[in-house]
């Protein structure tokens, strides 16, 4: 969380609440006061309670967010079955909802609270000025954008050359270098990951994901601690032989 006013209400937030929560994002040091503070001004704070959506597929691409506690998942939805499929998971001080910046219709994907959540939405057109007056934050936005696209792009990559196991394990791997804290036994994922969620990211089914995880735990690699994944030997090859 990088919020310092937690106890109070996202209406109830100042100007300066704003730009002390924008302050501490990954965007803060990226612009400078005067820049900082218009932002501030011209967005709105809001909670959401989790599982909530923030925006949904096709709705307008009006807003940039930045997140002051809790973590968004993005995700896309098929209309018909309602399968999901996530694309990423992003947490406080993070930067979401860049489509706006170069969508010509709705949004291209859903937006929901993974956890309870507070965010600061900034209008496209605030964000658009800063970029045009402030080259660092321009420089910023594009480096963010190419490496959401170099993600996906890996993710793709997985999918078209890797069997589920191996998918898997990549994912545990990418989560722990973006998420891991390190402990006593090992690097903990300190992201909260029902196996239906991962079988979401990797493209499997909860139940075969369940079986790949539990022969990962019976063979040393892995643990779990309070809903989270304890990865033992970040060095150790993260193959089983057991078949899924």
């Amino acid at each position: 969380m990088i919020s310092k006013i937690p106890h109070r209400r996202a209406c109830d937030l100042t100007a300066e609440d704003r730009a002390e929560i924008i302050r501490q994002s990954e965007i803060g040091a990226k612009i400078n006061e005067s820049l900082l503070m218009r932002l501030a001004h011209g967005a709105v704070a809001s909670d959401f309670r989790r599982r909530r959506f923030i925006y949904r597929q096709g709705e307008p691409a009006d807003a940039l967010y930045v997140i002051a506690r809790g973590r968004v998942k993005l995700c896309s939805i098929e209309s018909e079955t309602g399968r999901e499929a996530v694309i990423d998971i992003v947490g406080a001080g993070s930067l979401f909802g860049e489509s706006a910046l170069y969508s010509s219709g709705g949004r291209e994907k859903c937006a929901i609270a993974y956890e309870n959540l507070r965010l600061i939405r900034i209008p496209v057109g605030e964000f658009q000025g800063g970029m045009g007056e402030h080259r660092e934050l321009y420089d910023y936005t594009f480096r963010l954008i190419g490496q959401r696209l170099a993600r996906a792009e890996r993710r793709v990559a997985n999918f078209a050359l890797d069997a589920i196991p191996a998918r898997l394990d990549k994912l545990l791997v990418e989560m722990s270098e973006r998420y891991g804290r390190r402990e006593e036994d090992g690097v903990l994922i300190d992201l909260p990951l029902p196996h239906r969620e991962i079988a979401s990211i990797v493209g499997s089914t909860r139940e075969s994901v369940t079986v790949r995880l539990n022969a990962m735990r019976r063979a040393g690699m892995i643990d779990f601690v309070d809903r989270k994944i304890l990865i033992k030997n970040l060095h150790k090859d993260l193959s089983v032989t057991a078949a899924v």
